[in-house]
């Protein structure tokens, strides 16, 4: 490449590593910022507010074709919901009393460790009472061979 200083083309600018680019025009670097277009104006959707009586109020049944898929979707009568209800209950039902019956079990067995404790409660008191008799008794007949 020949460098030609007759040239029109300016040179680039140049370079650098360092933050200070003071030797680097600044025009030249940034280019204007677009304008967002405007938006068109809107009409008003008017009010949403229905009257209670309207029709328009609630869901509306859709005219569906019969080769429509959504047609052809099951559909249950009032016997199969009653009969589901029933199932259900009668589900419940089973699982209840199964609770139930598992509660009496565990009720029963809290009172049979309950007893259980009770007794053996009892027998420690006597056992504690008959080593303290043994022991006053063991002292008393200790102290009469000592006197001796």
């Amino acid at each position: 490449m020949n460098f030609d200083p007759t040239s029109t083309k300016p040179n680039p600018p140049e370079r650098s590593d360092s933050s200070s680019a003071s030797s680097v025009d600044n025009s030249d670097i940034h280019q204007p910022i677009p304008i967002r277009p405007r938006l068109p104006n809107r009409k008003s959707s008017g009010t949403l507010i229905v009257p209670r009586d309207s029709s328009q109020v609630g869901p509306l049944e859709p005219d569906l074709e019969p080769d429509d898929v959504r047609a052809m979707s099951p559909r249950r009568t009032s016997e199969d919901i009653e009969v589901m209800g029933r199932e259900a209950r009668e589900e419940l039902h089973k699982h209840a009393r199964a609770l139930q019956d598992s509660l009496l079990m565990i009720f029963n067995r809290i009172e049979a460790v309950k007893e259980e404790h009770d007794k053996l409660d009892n027998h420690n008191k006597f056992l504690q009472k008959y080593i303290g008799d043994l022991m006053s008794t063991s002292k008393i007949t200790s102290t009469a061979r000592g006197r001796k």
